[in-house]
């Protein structure tokens, strides 16, 4: 008898699926018996990821973007990285195959990709000099090699980005889902006030470091801060300073002021002075002073200044203390807040001071991340996570998170750190500002925002650190070159063509000179 062969095909690719699934049934099973542990978190995790291969194959890349400010970590790997340093990798590598394939082409950039090419370079060759790129949670002898993994891959996360050019129509909507992640940091706050069976959550998204007795205006809300900072991100990304005040839509600028509020519940004075000073250089940017708009605006700032300079004392805590930048002359203050703000601004002070002598003896080879244990068990033995009898030798110190952007590139990466740094901020620079100068009039807000945030990044670099804010600009570098596809260039209508030899100057006869064309108007439609 004989039997067809699509039907013998048929059955066979049947008995194999069965086979591969019964394999995996009993796996599971077994694991199940101790799911606590890491085998079994890793064996879901890679079935998961199998599973959503197709999804990751089409939307790898919003997806990568989406979790770039997201706080989740993934608490079933060793070392608890975070979610976007996974999507960068896979994006990264889903793109890689695109490419190998001739689906894509990556935009040639030299003004970034050579600094960030040379920076891995130096990353990679100190790290090699210096101890290696060690995971304590894997079982290495020095810890440190976490920040070597952050910062490489937040470097790698700027070509996941801009490996493919971004529809002018999908613009907003990837810049606000960019910054849309950040959200999610508001479900840090509310650990104490989560009923018990919904704790997991706090395994994917850690509970703030701050949370302690909850008091309404004292305890320190960071999650909500950082919540509400992304909110006013995404707003200025959809709509633009313009599209908020002068739609005609009331609720837009109604919910720009109170995230722009609810960022003092955090009581950081730098995501104040940074939301500000994002939203001052974005107004001039965009023109709005010269608009009905500026009286307005002008008298609302008196307003604000007359009800703060005289109630500042009564303000809630976490309030008083993100106003303690001001000066004392110009607002009162409770003492408590402006000592626990004097207090923060002292010890990095002191860090600083006892670190800077040691910068020339690691000009030439820095001395990268890694930490001996006997060094790092020393100080969190004696339990001092930041305050020591030495500054220098800090558990901060001692980890790299100096809070101060110079001292994080010179002391782990030398001189050359130092100058391909500022190479890379010179490019940089360069690029953000030709796409927001060169823009056309449809993505002029948007480059706008991306320019303004990106100087702010650069601004504020001076109290971060190398390995954290890398990812900032790298992000909005991605964008700003996926958007406008590459650096813009100049119009040729804009351009005045110039003989290649002009004429001899005569006595009495002057040089002909070239038709004068005024610029383009930059205004905003």
């Amino acid at each position: 008898m004989n039997s067809d062969p699509a039907n013998v095909a048929a059955a066979l690719r049947s008995l194999v699926v069965y086979a591969a699934c019964a394999v995996v049934s009993i796996i599971i099973g077994v694991l199940m018996t101790n799911p606590m542990t890491y085998t079994a978190f890793g064996f879901m995790g890679i079935l998961c990821a199998i599973l959503l291969i197709p999804i990751l194959m089409k939307w790898h890349r919003p997806l990568m973007i989406f979790t770039w400010f997201m706080p989740t970590l993934m608490f079933f790997v060793k070392g608890d990285p975070n979610l976007f340093l996974v999507m960068i990798t896979l994006s990264l590598t889903a793109t890689i195959v695109e490419r190998a394939m001739g689906q894509k082409r990556f935009f040639n950039v030299p003004q970034i990709n050579w600094p960030l090419f040379c920076l891995i370079g130096v990353v990679m060759l100190t790290a090699k000099l210096t101890g290696g790129m060690g995971l304590r949670a894997f079982g290495s002898d020095v810890y440190g090699g976490k920040k070597y993994i952050f910062l490489v891959v937040a470097i790698l996360g700027y070509f996941a980005i801009a490996s493919s050019p971004i529809p002018a129509e999908k613009a907003r909507k990837y810049v606000a889902l960019y910054f849309a992640g950040g959200l999610l940091t508001v479900v840090q706050d509310f650990y104490r006030f989560t009923p018990h069976f919904l704790h997991a959550i706090f395994w994917l998204i850690p509970p703030n470091i701050y949370a302690g007795e909850f008091q309404v205006g004292t305890t320190r809300l960071a999650g909500t801060g950082a919540a509400a900072m992304a909110l006013v991100n995404v707003l200025i990304a959809c709509y633009g300073l313009r599209g908020i005040f002068l739609s005609g839509k009331l609720w837009r600028p109604v919910v720009l002021f109170i995230s722009f509020v609810l960022i003092f519940l955090g009581g950081f004075r730098s995501a104040i002075i940074g939301a500000t000073a994002t939203f001052l250089i974005l107004f001039f940017l965009e023109g709005m002073h010269r608009t009905r708009m500026f009286p307005f605006f002008f008298i609302f700032a008196l307003a604000v200044a007359g009800i703060i300079i005289p109630l500042g004392s009564k303000l809630p805590f976490t309030f008083q203390r993100a106003l303690s930048v001001l000066p004392e002359s110009v607002v009162q203050l409770s003492p408590d807040a402006r000592e626990a703000a004097k207090d923060t601004w002292e010890w990095r002070v002191n860090m600083w001071k006892a670190l800077l002598p040691q910068v020339p003896k690691h000009l030439l080879l820095g001395k990268g991340y890694a930490i001996s244990p006997e060094d790092w068990g020393a100080e969190m033995g004696a339990g001092a996570a930041v305050q020591s009898a030495d500054p220098a030798q800090q558990a901060l110190a001692l980890s790299s998170d100096y809070h101060n952007g110079p001292l994080s590139v010179v002391l782990p990466f030398g001189i050359w750190g130092v100058l391909t740094m500022v190479w890379f901020f010179a490019g940089s620079i360069w690029v953000v500002y030709r796409n927001y100068r060169f823009s056309p009039p449809e993505l002029q807000p948007l480059n706008a925002f991306l320019f303004a945030t990106y100087v702010w990044a650069i601004v504020s670099f001076y109290g971060s650190s190398l390995a954290t804010g890398m990812s900032v600009f790298t992000g909005v570098l991605g964008l700003s070159v996926a958007i406008n596809r590459g650096v813009r260039r100049e119009p040729t209508e804009n351009r005045v063509n110039i003989p290649f030899s002009m004429p001899f100057r005569r006595r009495g006869v002057r040089p002909v000179s070239a038709p004068q064309i005024p610029p383009p108007n930059r205004r905003f439609n």
